[in-house]
């Protein structure tokens, strides 16, 4: 069976955004540079296992908030530690998402949160949803508390 990656075309700084990436990624490594004229101009890396690819495009490509990167965390720390590094230098926005240095698009998005919204009370799932409306980085103790209705 093949294989899917997700390639990213960066208007410029390809090299950059895999140092950045495997940095405040654990086991993650840039695997293969792409050169031109002594130049790094992308290459393959992995996040945690998963293999993207990269190439710098020019002025004409850019990223958009239809494709998302998302970030699966078990604990506040870890939502604040996603939040905190893939933020600096980006554009924090609504429920979760957020946009780093470079222009891509990522949701940082706590485990709990997804449990909550999915429950089939639909009172308490509505709940905990309007509480994640008001939230720019998720509130893992707020949504919980919206959700049993202790607000």
């Amino acid at each position: 069976m093949n294989r899917i990656t997700t390639f990213l075309m960066f208007k410029d700084r390809a090299h950059e955004a895999m140092q950045f990436y495997c940095s405040v990624f654990k086991n993650s490594k840039i695997s293969r540079l792409m050169k031109q004229g002594g130049k790094v101009v992308g290459g393959t890396f992995k996040m945690n296992g998963t293999t993207f690819m990269c190439y710098e495009g020019g002025p004409h490509f850019s990223f958009t908030e239809g494709m998302s990167l998302l970030v699966p965390c078990k604990t506040q720390k870890e939502v604040d530690y996603y939040w905190s590094k893939l933020s600096q230098g980006g554009e924090e926005s609504m429920c979760g998402w957020l946009k780093d240095k470079f222009g891509v698009s990522w949701q940082i998005i706590p485990d709990a949160l997804m449990k909550c919204i999915s429950d089939r009370n639909l009172a308490r799932a509505k709940r905990a949803i309007d509480a994640m409306l008001t939230m720019r980085k998720i509130d893992i103790a707020a949504i919980k508390r919206a959700h049993a209705g202790k607000n």
